[in-house]
């Protein structure tokens, strides 16, 4: 099932992601900072996805309103190892993007890393086109940007 701003998920969404980041790079400084507060997102404007199975968290992502007023970023995609390959990435990125569409945004752009192949083909089939490859200013483990403009 698919909840939206559920606060009482949002230790599982940090858990999934700690998993997910230590599973492939290292946590840091700024992954340190949202665990702490990761309620900050829904309070600045943004918006948390989960799904349940059972009413456990198996799947997460997040919409974080961006500094511009027309622009969010998709981010903190995670999915149980036990979960994954059952579409519920897929899911995840649908009703972000589904609300993207009907905040009326411009634009929604994304960071990631290109080891993860699956997330970017992904990313891809859901129309975000590759606007940056290289070092991010922000995260170590980041060296793609990718975005989807609205029309």
């Amino acid at each position: 099932m698919l909840h939206v701003n559920n606060k009482e998920h949002l230790p599982d969404f940090i858990r999934l992601n700690e998993k997910w980041i230590t599973e492939h790079f290292a946590i840091e400084s700024f992954d340190k900072l949202l665990a702490a507060n990761p309620s900050s997102i829904i309070e600045n404007g943004g918006y948390i996805f989960t799904i349940t199975d059972d009413l456990v968290v198996v799947g997460c992502c997040a919409l974080f309103k961006s500094g511009n007023v027309d622009e969010y970023e998709l981010a903190r995609m995670a999915v149980d190892p036990g979960f994954r390959g059952k579409g519920l990435g897929r899911q995840l990125i649908d009703a972000a993007l589904g609300k993207a569409t009907e905040l009326n945004v411009l634009r929604v752009y994304l960071v990631s890393n290109t080891k993860l192949e699956s997330a970017i083909a992904l990313y891809k089939k859901s129309g975000f086109n590759t606007i940056s490859l290289g070092p991010h200013p922000v995260y170590a483990r980041a060296n793609i940007v990718m975005e989807r403009v609205f029309s």
